[in-house]
């Protein structure tokens, strides 16, 4: 019985020891790997790992640029954040009530999660198309005929507040998202404890406040989670709305000038390993949290 053990042992990490090879090369092995070239001054199609240590980091910190990337990048992720959270539950509760029609609506809802953000951002560069006068469409264009001409804008091309803009259509693509874990999370109370809070007294917005959201709170930290990792590394969405432009630049679209255009691939791995620092900020605690519960469980 002792040798059945062994051999089963392994048999078991022979199968799995081509993926643990892979992913200690191809994901830990390239992180150490540009680790160490954010710490040269490699400028050029040419390696050179002339050893410069955080020159680089301090070099970003004073970059006016990377201050309008840190900003952009804060104000995507509240609105995107926010607004996919806030729209999630509401479906979430509409879908809740077991109205007529629950599974269309359902697939219409997570429809948008199917597809790209590079076709995400193709369909709405035109829904918010900033041109007026003539040239007039998408959105501008139904509130001009809806007689709504004061809520007509320049939508991303609007100073300041246009990466906003941007976060409007990420958050039609995830909400469904968002919506899909909350409806899960609403399916799994039970009817026992909301009939309980009824028969006490107790009104809707009371059961909700007091009894469903609390519950569902876990689901609202995994969604921040998720979503806020995904706001962090945003490249595509923004390229293909509105191109590669100062007022909109985020960390990602900065490593990617100035990596491949600029050939400063110090300064690139630099910004990437920022950008992996903070992911793994928002992750890493997740992931404790989350084996802390299953080992209490």
């Amino acid at each position: 019985m002792p040798k059945i053990k062994n051999r089963d042992t392994l048999i078991s990490i022979a199968l799995v020891m081509p993926s643990i090879v892979a992913v200690g090369i191809f994901v830990y092995g390239f992180i150490l790997w540009s680790l160490r070239v954010s710490l040269s001054q490699w400028k050029g199609l040419l390696p050179d790992y002339t050893w410069v240590g955080l020159k680089n980091y301090f070099e970003l910190f004073a970059d006016p640029r990377f201050h309008i990337d840190i900003r952009n990048t804060v104000i995507f992720t509240v609105v995107f954040v926010g607004g996919s959270l806030v729209l999630g539950l509401f479906m979430a509760i509409l879908l809740d009530q077991n109205l007529p029609g629950e599974s269309f609506f359902r697939n219409i809802f997570l429809f948008p999660m199917a597809i790209s953000f590079i076709v995400t951002g193709v369909v709405w560069r035109w829904l918010m198309n900033p041109a007026t006068g003539s040239r007039i469409s998408g959105f501008n264009q139904l509130f001009h005929s809806l007689g709504l001409d004061f809520l007509i804008n320049r939508w991303h091309t609007t100073p300041t507040w246009g990466i906003a803009a941007i976060a409007l259509a990420a958050i039609w693509q995830m909400s469904g998202y968002t919506m899909a874990m909350y409806l899960g999370g609403l399916r799994g109370i039970s009817d026992d404890l909301r009939e309980a809070a009824r028969v006490d007294g107790a009104s809707e917005w009371q059961i909700y406040r007091h009894i469903i959201f609390p519950l569902i709170s876990p689901i609202t930290l995994s969604a921040m989670i998720i979503l806020g990792h995904i706001s962090l590394k945003v490249f595509d969405l923004i390229v293909a709305i509105a191109g590669k432009q100062l007022p909109l630049d985020v960390p990602a679209i900065y490593m990617w000038q100035v990596t491949f255009d600029g050939y400063f691939f110090g300064k690139g791995a630099a910004i990437s390993i920022l950008l992996l620092l903070v992911v793994s900020v928002l992750v890493i605690p997740y992931i404790y949290y989350n084996l802390k519960n299953e080992a209490d469980v």
